[in-house]
């Protein structure tokens, strides 16, 4: 029992973690961070697959963290789905670095490494490792260079930014 216990502390650690050369943004804030945002481009994950139209609402929890609530078009199934997580930061409130949930005591990173420092109207973020990025915006559309830049950014950081899924917001 000793040992499974460590293997499962091991684990949870290990999935909040922020991947190699990797640094959160600083003086970043939550509030002007919060509201919805839209899913320019992913790389492919289970949990993800075949949605489109996809966003992201972030809101105040009452405890002090951060709801999460992830939505998503299966034009497979013809309908909409939908997650509730919620969110803590991890080291310093002005820092982009939070732990999210989606299933219950498990956690992964939320590293926001790019973020646009003037209007927050865009944003670079990934996991625990390099398997997991997203381009997130305040609208459907992101301008062209600003999309460029980050993929530039990510691919030179270790990405693998040749498998990225641009997302459709036609629903």
């Amino acid at each position: 029992m000793k040992k499974i216990c460590i293997v499962v502390v091991l684990f949870l650690a290990g999935c909040v973690s922020v991947p190699e050369n990797i640094t959160p943004v600083d003086n970043f804030s939550l509030e002007r961070y919060l509201g919805k945002w839209y899913e320019i481009a992913r790389l492919d994950h289970s949990f993800e697959r075949g949605l489109s139209s996809v966003s992201a609402e972030y809101s105040l929890r009452p405890d002090g963290g951060v709801r999460v609530i992830n939505r998503g078009y299966s034009q497979k199934e013809k309908k909409w789905k939908e997650i509730e997580g919620r969110g803590y930061f991890v080291d310093r409130k002005n820092a982009g670095f939070l732990k999210v949930s989606f299933f219950g005591p498990f956690y992964g990173s939320y590293v926001v490494f790019d973020l646009d420092r003037d209007h927050y109207s865009y944003s670079l973020v990934c996991g625990p490792d390099k398997s997991y990025l997203w381009i997130l915006a305040r609208a459907p559309q992101l301008d062209e260079g600003v999309k460029k830049r980050l993929v530039d950014k990510a691919a030179a950081l270790g990405f693998d930014t040749t498998k990225l899924i641009y997302v459709s917001h036609d629903k």
